[in-house]
């Protein structure tokens, strides 16, 4: 089980890609008008690990609750129907019509966290219904939350129009148009808490935590959809505390860019470096306080320390000597 509080900060870079689309505003990429920040939903960033758990790591993860099932041609399951697949004893199907709506619901709970790691994770309200009279729901906080990921720069949207493969309609000759939105490029700042406290009732354990971080590093590399294809994750870091209930919080603040460009128009990882002296100062000064250090970096990124320029190595190697960091090789 999760005894010890940690904080995570995941930098990854989308390159003329829509990194979370707005389906309220014609799927353009979510932008802050007011500062011109792209922004990216933790639900985007959980769907992104529930995929990849699912799809890459399903002998270790079990199963995914919050995923498409489809029940009959053309039909998908809503919760209430998804939740009763785990009113189940001994692998056979339990009649509902015979527990009362208490037992229900601790069949089906206790069957959710024994084997879906995405609630483990991140919890959820899941309804139960016995009959018209007898409904309830499971509430459970999720140890993991996250906040919306925010670009490191202003960006700009690019809006390209196209022409489809097929005709406008039966016996024309005239093809349809398309118009997609994307972002030249956006470098993207998502921080993350583990909560131990939480963690208590979802029995998220250790190893849960491993496969999430897995999920993010290589569910983010391995999103290759159309509209997702080029993005690439570039740092992770997780500090796990020693003291009770501590935490230091809002590190990917103490994270920026050092560039000589005006943020719309960065294109890749080669335009700027990432500026860690505030972090790399805040953790020196918290160090008694944090128990261990997991780090990945990806080998295109650069830092500046103090205004000292460094390489992925040499950041590897300062985490490692000041911190007895541990890399975790995900790469």
């Amino acid at each position: 089980m999760i005894k010890n509080r940690s904080e995570i900060v995941f930098l990854y870079d989308s390159q003329y890609a829509n990194p979370n689309g707005d389906p309220m505003d014609e799927n353009k990429p979510r932008v802050d008008e007011e500062t011109g920040i792209n922004i990216v939903t933790d639900v985007r960033l959980k769907r992104t690990v529930r995929d990849h758990l699912y799809n890459f790591r399903k002998k270790q993860v079990n199963d995914i609750f919050v995923r498409e099932i489809e029940y009959d041609a053309g039909k998908i399951q809503d919760a209430k129907l998804r939740a009763e697949d785990f009113l189940t004893k001994n692998g056979e199907k339990l009649d509902k019509k015979k527990l009362t709506l208490a037992e229900m619901k601790d069949v089906i709970t206790q069957n959710i966290l024994s084997q879906c790691i995405d609630v483990r994770l991140f919890g959820g309200t899941i309804p139960i219904e016995k009959n018209d009279k007898e409904k309830s729901a499971i509430t459970l906080t999720g140890p993991v939350q996250f906040s919306m990921g925010r670009s490191l720069h202003k960006v700009e949207i690019m809006h390209i129009k196209g022409t489809g493969a097929f005709a406008s309609e039966q016996g024309k000759e005239q093809k349809t148009f398309r118009d997609e939105y994307v972002l030249p490029y956006s470098f993207i700042c998502f921080y993350g808490i583990i909560n131990e406290n939480a963690s208590q009732y979802t029995k998220l354990t250790e190893e849960d935590t491993t496969l999430l971080l897995d999920g993010l590093w290589n569910g983010t590399k391995n999103l290759i959809s159309r509209s997702k294809v080029g993005q690439m994750p570039r740092l992770l870091i997780r500090v796990i505390y020693n003291e009770e209930n501590y935490h230091i919080g809002d590190l990917d603040k103490k994270i920026g860019l050092a560039t000589e460009k005006n943020g719309e128009t960065i294109r890749n990882v080669a335009d700027f470096s990432l500026d860690i002296t505030e972090l790399m100062n805040t953790l020196s000064e918290c160090k008694g306080k944090i128990a261990k250090i997991e780090f990945e970096v990806n080998s295109e990124v650069t830092f500046t320390k103090d205004k000292q320029k460094m390489t992925s190595n040499d950041f590897t190697t300062i985490m490692i000597k000041e911190f007895s960091a541990t890399k975790l090789s995900l790469e």
